[in-house]
């Protein structure tokens, strides 16, 4: 059971208990059930709960049931946020809980014969009513918060309100997969495409390495991910790999490279890699940036809030005397709890971090405005402007639908203002929030699930975290179609681009900071006769950080016939970790990969591993190895 369950099963245990006195009376057992996010049962005929805000009880809510004969029963929740009713018979039911300042929330139930849970109504500040309604059939299981439901009475529950997708109704229990739920975007893999039929492939760079940490930490914790948390374009480029120094002064340098496919013997592997500029401390900028920490109540676990605190008190660490800090927070409501403030007075800030308590709902859309106004407020010219978002992406009050926060950072990042989000947490993650919102933000989204990730982020790798070197990086590749009759992209799905969007300076693409790698794969089908020399050009588009007209590079790609045990150590390396995420998205272009082999690659390619992190990944391959031989069920839900 996730914390966040946690407290309302407490609640919910001293319910059942009460619950026995208020039923030993009445008519037959018609058991109800409802929004169930806890595991426990109530006696038949008894409908009891917690209505809860932000995920901390909610005292004072007024909670009714329309029965079908007219007549309404309602109930006000106790200091605990509980509720309790008796003697409910079979039927179709309104349940609607009511609160000043709050949505009234309004459940259409059907109570069976199969059992009668536990169960919550989450509320949340007033904004629209949301009507819910049974329809139709959905799939025979679900798993939330660690405990699979499974019945045959499962119903799909459609809403007006994008506060509530994906509900269910389990023997009249509505059940919201993405409340205590992770929620990730769905990947359909890129398939392989003819030569013949379109020659160019066209992409924007990612260098985004969330779903990596995602992966460890839920492997870890002895699962396997559900297949959309693995991006493997985030997989590979959770590493750095040894790509020359930029010269002639880029601020990239390119390195291409082609072998053959590990999984695939009679196909190729094709490598390109980028490597930015990194910056010394003094070459760089002068900063301007916001902190925006998510305070509400689902923020109080340790590898939540705590885990943020430490974190940025690493990032101050790193800050200077030209550097500026504001930092902003939002629970219920946004605040400017430390106005800009230099860098220099490392003390004042980190107070303010230490002063920094969980609690509320969240209100992460009025702080997204908040913070970039101040971010605005203080804009340094030619400086990096970033706010730095902090959350587990549970944004439950103000603009909160993604189309919604998609739009105002769109608008705001005509400022020149860039947007990075930190996630932390787990069982409500909202991963493909987080995601949407650093890509359109013109920053990279990292999560950070211990003190060693927040070390990386914050202390290794900060120069790639706070500046920008080239943005709006797109990449081109120029097949040869009598050296390769098809091609597939491995990963970078939510990164396609039109070929016409490559010349086109106004679309928007990725960021390369201080320091960073990228590197993309491409599996290539040879074409008959094939041999060694050019496959394909490669052209980049870029703009300098505060520029708004691209600059092309171009390099030519050749295939020099070697095998995937003879290719470089980087190369192998990468294609270890990319088979290594076939195997956990049961992907259909897996062919022949296996963990034995998988494994191999990691280890004869290894290098020097100064930081660790490839011996980590052996292990980390190991354990899901095994957990996969012992059919260890995934985490979260798998539409």
């Amino acid at each position: 059971m996730k914390p966040r369950s946690q407290q309302v099963a407490r609640i919910l245990s001293t319910l059942v208990v009460l619950s026995v006195f208020a039923c030993r009376t009445g008519p037959p057992p018609a058991p109800l059930a409802a929004h169930v996010l806890t595991q426990g049962s109530m006696p038949p005929h008894t409908v009891g709960g917690v209505v809860t805000l932000g995920g901390n009880p909610l005292p004072g809510a007024t909670v009714s049931i329309e029965l079908p004969t007219g007549g309404v029963r309602t109930a006000v929740t106790d200091a605990n946020g509980r509720f309790i009713f008796a003697g409910v018979p079979i039927g179709d039911y309104r349940v609607r809980s009511e609160m000043v300042s709050m949505q009234t929330v309004t459940y259409t139930v059907r109570v069976s014969d199969a059992g009668s849970p536990l169960f919550e109504i989450p509320m949340k500040l007033a904004s629209v009513a949301e009507a819910i309604t049974v329809t139709a059939s959905a799939p025979a299981a679900l798993e939330q918060n660690g405990i699979s439901y499974s019945a045959p009475n499962m119903h799909k529950v459609i809403t007006a309100s994008p506060s509530y997708d994906n509900l269910y109704v389990i023997n009249g229990a509505a059940l919201n997969e993405n409340l205590g739920g992770e929620s990730y975007a769905k990947i359909v893999e890129n398939n392989f495409i003819q030569t013949t039929k379109d020659h160019l492939s066209t992409f924007s760079i990612d260098v985004d390495t969330a779903s990596y940490s995602i992966v460890r930490r839920i492997i870890g914790d002895g699962k396997l991910p559900q297949p959309d948390a693995v991006r493997i374009e985030e997989m590979v480029n959770y590493f750095t790999y040894a790509y020359p120094e930029p010269a002639d002064g880029k601020p990239f340098s390119v390195t291409t490279e082609v072998a053959g496919a590990p999984w695939a013997p009679d196909h190729r592997l094709m490598r390109v890699g980028i490597r930015a500029v990194k910056l010394a401390p003094w070459q760089m900028k002068p900063c301007n940036l916001v902190f925006l920490i998510d305070s509400s109540g689902s923020m109080s676990p340790a590898n939540r809030l705590p885990l943020l605190k430490k974190a940025f008190r690493m990032l101050v660490g790193q800050l200077r005397a030209e550097d500026r800090v504001s930092l902003v927070t939002y629970a219920g409501a946004a605040g400017l709890v430390l106005p800009s403030t230099s860098g220099a007075e490392k003390d004042r800030i980190l107070e303010a971090i230490d002063n920094l308590d969980a609690g509320g709902s969240t209100a992460g859309g009025e702080g997204l405005v908040l913070a970039y106004d101040v971010a605005k407020q203080n804009f340094i010219k030619d400086g990096v402007n970033r706010v730095i978002l902090a959350t587990d992406g549970d944004f439950n009050v103000g603009v909160s639908s993604e189309a919604g926060l998609e739009q105002l950072i769109e608008e705001k990042r005509k400022d020149d203002i860039e947007l990075s989000v930190i996630g932390v947490g787990e069982g409500n993650l909202k991963d493909s929030t987080m995601e949407l919102l650093a890509d359109k933000g013109n920053g990279n989204y990292s999560y950070v699930a211990d003190l060693m990730e927040a070390r990386k982020v914050f202390v290794d790798q900060v120069g790639g975290t706070l500046v920008t070197v080239a943005k709006d990086v797109k990449l081109q590749i120029d097949f040869d179609p009598k050296q390769v009759a098809s091609y597939r992209l491995i990963g970078y799905e939510n990164r396609a681009l039109a070929n016409k969007d490559f010349d086109d300076d106004a679309k928007d693409a990725g960021e390369l900071g201080s320091g960073h790698t990228v590197t993309a794969l491409y599996e290539l089908v040879p074409a008959p006769g094939a041999g060694t020399g050019k496959v394909a050009e490669l052209r980049l588009r870029y703009k300098q950080p505060h520029g708004e007209k691209s600059e092309l590079m171009s390099v030519d790609i050749a295939d020099e016939g070697h095998n995937a045990w003879d290719a470089s150590d980087d190369l192998k390396f990468a294609s270890a970790v990319a088979e290594f995420a076939f195997l956990l998205r049961d992907s259909p272009n897996k062919e022949l990969s296996s963990w034995a082999d998988a494994l191999q690659l990691a280890k004869v390619s290894r290098g020097a591993d100064i930081e660790g992190y490839r011996g980590e990944f052996v292990k980390m391959l190991e354990q899901a190895r095994d957990l996969s031989a012992t059919n260890v069920a995934r985490v979260g839900v798998r539409q």
